[in-house]
């Protein structure tokens, strides 16, 4: 039911966990795809391969997308390659695994998250906007730490408590084109980044908090995505969509 054939997609962090399983979706439905990556390059190019197995061009970008350049040179790859962008999915993020109280949070780690979650965000959408077309679709990955806070990670808490309110801002900002901005919320989701808290009985204490009793996996997020990125949501903008197994109950 959804096609996107036709459109051109850009996916930050797309070598593994969310960003792999959101850059497929899009694929599936007849998008070519671009993802960004820092550092995984053997993941990537196996993301690649399977995207062009659905019969479209695809291609991987590496760089640092804390940057400007990177983010700028991301896009202008897509308009070298495919000629337009229609979809952005900022998706790329840090989640320092370990819990710090504010009195010993050091400013290497606050500005670290922030510059990758934060700048990087700013930078990737203002990149994509200058060149989306008139019905664009922006989607970008918070996270129920930015709606209810998360002890012990509060420049993670911070970063994503930002990107709420910045895609509230573009979605008035860019409605007069008919792009809509969006964002989708996703509490625990199994992925390399959660191995830590998952360990010994920590998913098991993780799951019994859950409604639903279970983790997400990546598709789970994936698959709101796509909705946000389709004809589907056209009339959706300045949302958050949780996807979080009804572990925050908060809209």
């Amino acid at each position: 039911m959804i096609s996107l054939q036709g459109k051109v997609a850009l996916v930050t962090g797309g070598s593994r966990g969310i960003g792999a399983a959101a850059a497929r979706l899009l694929a599936m439905a007849g998008a070519e795809v671009g993802i960004a990556y820092r550092s995984r390059a053997p993941e990537a190019e196996r993301v690649i391969a399977e995207l062009e197995s659905f019969g479209g061009r695809a291609f991987a970008f590496q760089g640092d997308l804390s940057t400007v350049d990177a983010n700028e040179a991301f896009v202008q790859r897509a308009i070298t390659m495919f000629g337009h962008v229609d979809i952005f999915v900022g998706n790329s993020g840090v989640w320092p695994p370990i819990a710090v109280n504010v009195e010993t949070l050091d400013d290497d780690r606050w500005r670290d998250t922030l510059a990758l979650n934060v700048n990087g965000m700013f930078y990737g959408a203002r990149a994509a906007a200058r060149v989306m077309p008139t019905g664009g679709r922006m989607i970008f990955v918070s996270s129920t730490a930015g709606q209810r806070g998360e002890a012990g990670h509060a420049d993670y808490a911070a970063s994503k408590g930002a990107m709420i309110s910045f895609v509230k801002s573009l979605a008035v900002e860019l409605g007069s084109r008919d792009i809509t901005v969006n964002c989708v919320a996703p509490g625990w989701v199994d992925t390399e980044a959660v191995e830590r808290p998952f360990a010994g009985e920590g998913r098991g204490r993780i799951e019994a908090a859950i409604p639903l009793g279970r983790v997400a996996s990546p598709a789970d997020i994936a698959g709101p995505i796509l909705f946000l990125a389709s004809p589907l949501a056209r009339h959706v903008t300045g949302e958050v969509l949780n996807v979080n197994g009804g572990s925050v109950l908060c809209g």
